[in-house]
């Protein structure tokens, strides 16, 4: 929804899910090509692989449609999402894309994602780029050290729900999976989520090992419950408030998902000038107060049964303090 609002700007460019299908292990290199970050843009990985085996709402590709040059098993990382969600003509902005990237020198991969943000930014007459990926925080300390001048906005919501939403992911499906199966070899990685470094282990060992050492089919995903995933969040929104905390207010800005649908205009007023005062648009503010759907009368999780109710409300407890929801 964020992304679709600020798509709509005229002078905002708009990256949708970008590192969610290219990944963050090119920042792992100091130094690299601008051929070997084609690959990452251009090839597809296990990784992708897997995440494409589930039809989700965060994939923009056209597949089969009129003149749809690639299905699942080949379409590049970064048109699953990023270069449709800018434009209709996305093959051809992907074959214009290609040699420039190729062209850029040997150099830190996180000024080759400048250099290509920048570039995308020219290209579609955009002042500014915001790049935004669900569930960012898993890799948002690699995030803060590759962009360390970055403003920041976190678009949470209530965990409760989010946890529901995570259940149906299969990433996460399969991270939680991956955490049950170390358990039987001994390895309790549940119990490691409130320090810092597990979130970091998560981006640098724990996928890796669940999409090329184990087979995904054969992991208990069975065993998985909705409290799970509420631990899981709520995790994750403590190690969020660690890694933001010491951002001054000029970088950080909180934006609750329900206040930006419930009421959009002036949440939307505060999102464009955190960004810049020069953004703001009346015109653009009532466009993108249009997109919101109005919520169920229902929510997802008022429609579990009551235990489940309080077992995911009780693994949600940290995190929904943390952010100043009641239960």
């Amino acid at each position: 929804m964020v992304s679709n609002m600020l798509n709509l700007h005229p002078r905002v460019l708009s990256l949708s899910e970008f590192f969610s299908f290219v990944g963050t292990g090119a920042m792992r290199r100091r130094r690299t090509t601008g051929e070997q970050m084609w690959v990452w843009y251009a090839r597809q990985r296990r990784r992708t692989k897997l995440m494409l085996r589930e039809d989700f709402e965060e994939l923009a590709y056209p597949f089969g449609g009129p003149g749809a040059r690639y299905g699942l098993d080949d379409v590049p990382p970064i048109l699953c999402s990023a270069l449709p969600h800018l434009t209709p003509a996305h093959d051809a902005l992907f074959d214009e894309l290609g040699p420039v990237v190729r062209a850029r020198p040997r150099q830190a991969p996180a000024l080759h994602f400048r250099d290509l943000f920048e570039w995308l930014c020219r290209r579609m007459e955009r002042d500014v780029w915001v790049e935004r990926s669900g569930a960012s925080l898993l890799f948002g300390a690699r995030l803060l050290r590759a962009f360390p001048d970055a403003r920041v906005v976190h678009v949470y919501r209530d965990g409760r729900e989010t946890a529901i939403s995570m259940s149906r992911h299969y990433l996460f499906r399969m991270i939680l999976a991956t955490m049950h199966a170390l358990r039987s070899r001994g390895i309790d990685a549940m119990s490691q989520m409130s320090q810092g470094r597990f979130w970091e282990w998560i981006a640098l060992w724990l996928e890796p090992m669940a999409t090329r050492c184990l087979d995904p089919a054969k992991l208990p995903y069975d065993k998985l419950t909705l409290a799970d995933f509420g631990v899981f969040w709520s995790g994750m929104i403590e190690r969020g408030h660690e890694l933001l905390a010491g951002l001054p207010p000029d970088r950080l800005l909180n934006v609750a998902f329900e206040d930006l649908r419930a009421t959009p205009e002036p949440h939307l007023r505060r999102l464009i000038r955190f960004l810049s005062p020069e953004l703001e648009d009346d015109d653009w503010v009532r466009e993108a107060s249009r997109l919101p759907r109005p919520p169920r009368a229902r929510t997802h999780f008022e429609r579990l049964d009551a235990a489940d109710r309080k077992a995911l409300a009780q693994a949600c407890l940290p995190g929904l303090e943390r952010m100043g929801y009641s239960l």
